[in-house]
């Protein structure tokens, strides 16, 4: 680490959850932040490195990247492939509250993912609004203090695919249906930390992250979050994905999660980091990944809204369309929101009536909860439909706003079931 003296700590044990503050208070004054940082712990992969009970990563170079023959490193068999940059998980093979790496969907901006040299990676951090420019290796950053969170990665374009068949309006872009989810336990260091250590100024006000893939746009993926996204707890820089170092698909060496907003924020193979007391615009926040429609007037120079805080969501594990047998059984979903969830609601009459679901533990803001209810049909033809609401109040609703690159939708969908 240049620009800071460094000392090895003592190491300790890989924590198994650590509860979540309930909301966390991203508004809290710069001033605040400015003057307390708290070096708890050293980062809990480098003490199960240094005891022997993770293996860490092999190191890659461009050779052997070169011979990949995938553009993907895990087996792309079980998920539906769009394109040859994306991945969506069958939700139906979903059971239990964390996604398995092997079912965690996909997504790159760039041809494929990438195979980073763990010798020769840094992590800078810079900008007009940077007391100290920074350079972190990898074992710098695994010897800061940890943070673990369990939380959703969301594209924002999750059910685009059904703009069409609820809406009547085709969205363009990857025709995702409920799939472009995961949940995971996700270790790394606060990204609050890692600012304080190189010293921000108190006119900081836009933090930019830029992902190592260069063939993205713009020469390396990025998105901007406010200065008070990067400063809550909850934001951090991602080394350790269930309890492994991150796979290559999902940002290996360092990855940002910034939960509660949309997955293209949560930065794989990030390199740099600029802080900036100006707005800083990108082709992410200001063409792609941006709400463009009439309920969407532009901001800046952006040409609609910039997609940030996720929807409101919940979804039957089911295929589409469904077949199932007659005679009782449970029926399950995931509901997921930047907030608890604390109510889901099902129907199978096209939303006529509801019932309440039950809510399966653990309930906790950024990771999705399960439900489950009791369905007991005779043989024919079913519309079931679920409605979750949130901490905020939020409630899905049949139709929302239309936007034309099918970001954050969230309407009541349709799940067609025949029994037999």
């Amino acid at each position: 680490m240049s620009n800071s003296n460094h000392q090895d700590s003592a190491l300790t044990a890989y924590p198994a959850i650590v509860t979540l503050e309930e909301e966390p208070s991203p508004t809290a004054s710069h001033r605040q932040f400015f003057q307390t940082f708290s070096a708890d712990s050293p980062g809990p992969i480098a003490g199960a490195y240094a005891a022997g009970n993770l293996a860490a990563p092999e190191p890659q170079n461009a050779a052997e990247a070169a011979k990949a023959v995938s553009p993907f490193a895990k087996d792309a068999t079980p998920f539906i492939q769009h394109g040859a940059s994306s991945l969506e998980t069958h939700l139906e093979d979903m059971a239990g509250f964390i996604t398995p790496v092997e079912l965690f969907f996909v997504h790159n901006n760039a041809p494929s993912s990438l195979q980073v040299d763990i010798d020769s990676y840094v992590l800078t951090v810079e900008g007009d609004q940077i007391a100290t420019p920074l350079t972190l290796t990898y074992k710098d950053i695994l010897n800061l203090p940890s943070r673990t969170l369990f939380a959703t990665v969301e594209c924002g374009g999750n059910w685009r695919g059904f703009f069409g068949e609820v809406m009547g309006q085709e969205a363009s872009g990857t025709p995702w249906q409920t799939g472009a989810i995961g949940m995971a336990e996700w270790t790394g260091v606060r990204l609050r930390d890692v600012l304080m250590i190189a010293g921000v100024k108190p006119n900081a006000a836009d933090v930019m992250l830029i992902g190592l893939d260069e063939e993205a746009p713009a020469g390396g993926f990025r998105r901007t979050i406010p200065l008070d996204k990067a400063l809550d707890p909850d934001t951090i820089l991602a080394y350790a994905m269930n309890g492994q170092p991150l796979p290559p698909d999902h940002g290996f060496p360092l990855r940002a999660i910034v939960p509660g907003w949309v997955g293209s924020s949560s930065i794989k193979w990030l390199g740099k980091i600029q802080v900036s007391s100006e707005t800083l615009w990108s082709h992410n926040n200001n063409t792609s990944y941006v709400l463009i429609g009439d309920d969407y007037p532009p901001e800046g120079e952006a040409e609609g809204q910039a997609a940030t805080l996720q929807s409101v969501k919940s979804s039957l594990a089911l295929p589409r369309p469904a077949e199932l047998s007659a005679g009782p059984q449970m029926l399950r979903g995931y509901a997921h929101s930047p907030y608890k969830i604390i109510q889901v609601e099902w129907s199978d009459d096209n939303g006529h009536s509801w019932q309440p679901a039950t809510l399966i533990d653990p309930i906790m803001r950024y990771a999705w909860t399960r439900f489950e209810f009791p369905w007991n049909p005779s043989p024919g033809r079913y519309t079931l439909m679920t409605r979750a609401t949130d901490g905020a109040g939020r409630t899905q609703s049949k139709s929302i706003p239309f936007n034309e690159k099918g970001y954050l939708g969230n309407m009541i969908l349709p799940h067609e079931v025949t029994v037999t």
